[in-house]
C-alpha cells in the first residue's frame, strides 16, 4: 500500500485520468484525545489539471473510532465523502503530492458532537438519567454547604475600600 498519493504530472493526459487505492491510517496523525483511525483512506479520485491546479473528484471513506458525546462509548463511523471535489496547487513541475489535501477534506468532516446513534451500526444513544439534575425527583435535593459561621474573609476585602487616599 503506498504512503502517499502522488500524480506525476509528466505521465498525467491532457483529458486527465482514474487514480484509486488506499493511504494507511498513520497519515492522519491525530492526538491520542482526537477519533481514532481504525481503517485506510480509501480514494477513487478523476484527476485532471486546469493550469497551475489539480482538480480531484470522486469519492473519499475512512473509518474512525469517535467517543459518544451522550453516552461517552466508543462507537465507529465511516466519514464517506461522495462526491469529493478539491484542488491541489501545483507548485513546480513533476510529481504533485495530494495527500495532505485528501486528508484534510476527510478531516473536516468530523461530526462536531459525535453521537453513537451516527455510527455504522447505530445503538442506542441516551444519556443515562443519574447524570440529569433535572430528572431527579423534587425529594432529592442537592446538599449546598453552610458557610462557616464567623467568615470573616469578605470583611478584609471591604478595608480596602478605607485605602482610598483621596477620602
Amino acid at each position: 500500500m503506498p504512503d502517499r498519493l502522488l500524480i506525476d504530472l509528466h505521465t498525467l493526459p491532457e483529458e486527465g485520468k482514474n487514480f484509486s487505492g488506499e493511504l494507511p491510517a498513520e497519515i492522519f496523525d491525530l492526538t491520542p484525545k482526537d477519533p481514532r483511525p481504525v481503517g485506510p483512506l480509501a480514494y477513487d479520485l478523476y484527476v485532471q489539471r486546469f493550469g497551475s491546479e489539480l482538480l480531484l473528484s470522486g469519492s473519499l471513506s475512512a473509518p474512525f473510532e469517535f467517543t459518544c458525546v451522550r453516552t461517552i462509548h466508543p462507537f465507529v463511523k465511516t466519514i464517506r465523502i461522495e462526491p469529493a471535489s478539491f484542488a491541489v496547487e501545483i507548485e513546480k513541475e513533476g510529481v504533485v503530492d495530494a495527500t495532505e489535501a485528501a486528508r484534510e477534506e476527510v478531516l473536516i468532516e468530523f461530526p462536531e458532537y459525535p453521537r453513537c446513534e451516527e455510527a455504522d451500526v447505530p445503538m442506542h444513544c441516551e444519556i443515562d438519567p443519574r447524570y440529569l439534575a433535572v430528572d431527579k425527583p423534587a425529594a432529592e435535593t442537592l446538599d449546598t454547604r453552610p458557610r462557616a459561621a464567623g467568615d470573616d474573609r469578605w470583611s478584609a476585602l471591604d478595608a480596602l475600600d478605607n485605602l482610598d487616599p483621596e477620602r
